[in-house]
C-alpha cells in the first residue's frame, strides 16, 4: 500500500476522477511536449459521460492553455483497464503526431496507466486489516502507531495541513450561500442547517450539526472549492465534518484528531489497495462507504476503543453501503452526492456507537466486506457506476430549465 499522502490529496473540486485526476494527467503530459501546436485529448467512458458535469473539460483547458485544444468525447467506448481512460496527443503544425500518452484516473485523484506507472511506490508490508492487527497486538501498538512506524514522524506534518484544509472547507462552506454552478441550479444549505442546529436542544443539535457540516464541505466541492479527497472529492464531506464535530463538541484536541485521521487514512488505503474507491469503478459504495467506514473508525478510536471495535465500526461502514449506486443527476457532483456525504457521516457516528457499545466480536471481518464490496461494483452495471445513464439520474423533470 502507497502513503496515506496518496490518499488524502489536497486540491479542488468536484471530482477526483474527472476534475484532478485529468489535470494531474495534463500537467504531466505538457511538461514532456512544451512546443507543439495542438493537443488532442479523447476522453472515453464514464469520464466522458459525466465529465462535462464534472468540469472535466474546464480543468483540461486551464491547464493545457495556451496551446490549441481539441477534446474528443467517447462516453460508449470504454478501454479495459480503467473506466476513466484518457488519450493524449501532441501534434505539429502539420498535424503530425509527435507524441501520445494513455493514462486513466483511478480514483482519488490518482492516475496510472495500463501497466500501473505513475502510481506512487508501496510502502506499507501489510495488506489486510487481519494482518495489522495482528502485528499491532504483536508489537503491543494502535493503528495510528503504526502509520507512524511506517510513514515516519514527518507525517503528522502533512496530516496537520489536512486538518487545516479540512476546517476551512467546513467554515467557507458554512458562510457561503447561493447557487452552486451547472444545469441543476441547486441551493446551498450548509448555512441554514447550522443556523437551525444552534437553535436545537443537545440531542438534536449533535445530528442537525452534523448534517451542516457535512453539506458546507460537499457544498465547497460541488462549487469547485479547496478540499482533501476523503477519500475522493465526492465523499469529502464525511470524514471532516465527522472529526469536527468531535473536536468541538466532545472537545478532542487537534493531537487527538491528527491520530484519527492517521487510523482513517490506513482505513481508506486498505479499501483502495483492495477494492476501489473509484465511482466509476464500483459504484457509490466505493466512495461513501469509504469514507463512512474511515470516520466511523477513527471516530471509535477516539472514544477509547480497543482494536477490534475500530475494525468492527470500519466494517460497519462499507456493509451498510453495499450496493449503493453512482448515478449523479445531470452529471454533477450536487444530486444525490451532496446529501449522500450528510448521510454517511451520521451512519459513520452511529456505526461508531454501535461498535464501542459490543465487545468488538462480530462474524463478517473488515477485509470480507472490503472483498464483497469490490465484487459487487464489479457486478453493477455501467448504467450506475458513474455514467449517469441509470438510477436516479435518469428521472425526468429533476433539471430545471
Amino acid at each position: 500500500m502507497q502513503s496515506i499522502k496518496e490518499l488524502y490529496r489536497i486540491g479542488y473540486g468536484p471530482s477526483s476522477s474527472h476534475t484532478m485526476g485529468p489535470r494531474k494527467a495534463c500537467e504531466q503530459f505538457k511538461n514532456k511536449n512544451q512546443h507543439v501546436a495542438k493537443f488532442v485529448v479523447t476522453l472515453y467512458g464514464s469520464l466522458a459521460a459525466t465529465g462535462k458535469g464534472h468540469l472535466t473539460e474546464k480543468a483540461i483547458e486551464e491547464t493545457l492553455h495556451p496551446a490549441p485544444l481539441e477534446i474528443v468525447w467517447k462516453p460508449s467506448e470504454f478501454l479495459p483497464f480503467h473506466p476513466n481512460g484518457m488519450k493524449f496527443e501532441a501534434m505539429d503544425r502539420k498535424n503530425q503526431l509527435l507524441d501520445q500518452w494513455t493514462v486513466f484516473s483511478i480514483g482519488g485523484g490518482e492516475i496510472a496507466d495500463e501497466k500501473g506507472m505513475e502510481r506512487a511506490p508501496s510502502i506499507y508490508p501489510h495488506f489486510t486489516l487481519h494482518q495489522i492487527i495482528e502485528f499491532c497486538r504483536k508489537e503491543g501498538i494502535t493503528f495510528w502507531e503504526y502509520v507512524e512506524k511506517i510513514e515516519g514522524a514527518e507525517i503528522w506534518d502533512y496530516l496537520t495541513e489536512v486538518w487545516e484544509i479540512m476546517k476551512d472547507a467546513i467554515k467557507r462552506g458554512i458562510e457561503n450561500e447561493g447557487v452552486l454552478p451547472g444545469i441543476l441550479h441547486l441551493s446551498r444549505k450548509a448555512s441554514s442547517y447550522y443556523i437551525k442546529a444552534n437553535g436545537f436542544h443537545e440531542s438534536l443539535k449533535r445530528r442537525a450539526l452534523i448534517y451542516a457540516y457535512a453539506l458546507a464541505v460537499a457544498e465547497e466541492n460541488a462549487g469547485g472549492g479547496k478540499i482533501v479527497t476523503a477519500p475522493t472529492c465526492g465523499s469529502c464531506g464525511v470524514l471532516p465534518s465527522v472529526l469536527y464535530l468531535l473536536h468541538t463538541h466532545n472537545s478532542f484536541t487537534d493531537i487527538k484528531i491528527l491520530r484519527a485521521l492517521a487510523t482513517a487514512g490506513l482505513i481508506g488505503n486498505l479499501v483502495k489497495k483492495n477494492a476501489s474507491i473509484s465511482g466509476a469503478q464500483a459504484g457509490c459504495q466505493a466512495e461513501i462507504g469509504a469514507a463512512c467506514a474511515m470516520a466511523a473508525g477513527a471516530s471509535a478510536q477516539l472514544f477509547g476503543g480497543t482494536l477490534a471495535q475500530i475494525e468492527y465500526a470500519a466494517e460497519m461502514g462499507i456493509e451498510h453501503f453495499l450496493g449503493l449506486t453512482c448515478d449523479p443527476v445531470g452529471g454533477l457532483v450536487q444530486i444525490p452526492c451532496i446529501e449522500r456525504n450528510a448521510f454517511g457521516a451520521a451512519r459513520a457516528l452511529d456505526c461508531c456507537t454501535y461498535a464501542i457499545m459490543s465487545d468488538g466480536n462480530h462474524r463478517i471481518s473488515f477485509d470480507k466486506a472490503v472483498e464483497t464490496m469490490g465484487r459487487t461494483g464489479y457486478d453493477l452495471p455501467s448504467l450506475y457506476k458513474e455514467t449517469s445513464e441509470g438510477g436516479l439520474a435518469a428521472l425526468k423533470g429533476i433539471i430545471k430549465k
